[in-house]
């Protein structure tokens, strides 16, 4: 059996992860009362009986003063050996509030509707959870269908998941550099299609722009460099427990070097990835 906690910020995308969970064949419950979760596990422990051979519970901030007691419910399914895993999902606050103002809910502590304070005061209620969590998503920058990938991945595919998402982002230096980016690298040292007439409508997404950028030996030089190094950096930032990595190649305008360059560069990484990955073009629609 498979016992999946899932929990984290209120906002962050736990309804939705349920769901695709239920089309994973799990069997879902939300909002179960901390105090019968011992009973609910020992009962599931019965799979040919009550055929539930995977589940996953939602817990929340919703528990209330309840919460407080969910540690020790946690040390009790240990000491029963209850096997289980906790999936604690997370997002940035600016991302929180976008989406409950676009939902036009309130949040569950701050009924008022200050939402910055009642996510300040989940995120200290919920820190012994997000501690103990054996994975963690960010779902800030994750499509829907991002998520479902990285749910999929961890707990249909079961893939070694380490807790950090890689975005390579293209962007034009002319747009202004991301204000998110970890590592950025300027390419704008490399031959541009944009001043070959057949190439200057096209984007670094089609093939004839793609080969006239890496068929160039400077460009096969960096590209060798770039990704040794980035294959390096990976595992020292997942060792020092960062959970986000944004990786931004700019070009002039965003729309050729760059895209070729980050294209190249998110196909390396994907090929044995054992955390989240996404590509972004930033600005090749400009």
């Amino acid at each position: 059996m498979r016992f999946i906690i899932v929990t984290g910020i209120s906002g962050a995308g736990k309804t939705t992860t349920l769901k695709f969970f239920e089309d994973m064949g799990y069997f879902c419950v939300d909002n179960l009362p901390i105090s019968l979760i011992p009973k609910f596990a020992e009962l599931s422990r019965n799979e040919e009986q009550y055929n539930v051979g995977q589940i996953a519970l939602g817990i929340d901030i919703r528990g209330g003063q309840a919460l407080s007691e969910l540690q020790g419910v946690l040390e009790e399914l240990n000491k029963q050996n209850h096997s289980f895993e906790i999936l604690f999902l997370e997002a940035d606050n600016a991302t929180l509030i976008k989406r409950y103002k676009e939902s036009r809910r309130s949040h569950p502590l701050a009924p008022e509707g200050n939402i910055e304070e009642g996510i300040r005061r989940e995120r200290k209620e919920l820190d012994f959870l997000a501690k103990q969590a054996d994975y963690t998503i960010n779902t800030s920058t994750l499509l829907t269908k991002e998520l479902k990938k990285q749910l999929e991945s961890i707990f249909k595919e079961n893939k070694e998941y380490k807790n950090l998402f890689v975005t390579v982002m293209s962007f034009g230096f002319k747009y202004g550099i991301p204000a998110d980016a970890d590592l950025l690298f300027d390419v704008r040292f490399m031959p541009n299609p944009y001043y070959i007439d057949s190439m200057k409508q096209k984007t670094g997404n089609d093939r004839e722009v793609r080969d006239y950028v890496t068929n160039n030996p400077v460009t096969k030089e960096f590209m060798e460099r770039l990704t040794g190094m980035v294959r390096f950096l990976i595992p020292n930032y997942i060792s020092e427990g960062k959970s986000q990595l944004v990786i931004a190649v700019g070009c002039t305008g965003g729309r050729h070097r760059s895209v070729t360059i980050a294209n190249e560069l998110y196909e390396d990484l994907s090929k044995d990835a054992n955390y989240g990955i996404k590509i972004l073009h930033r600005d090749v629609e400009k």
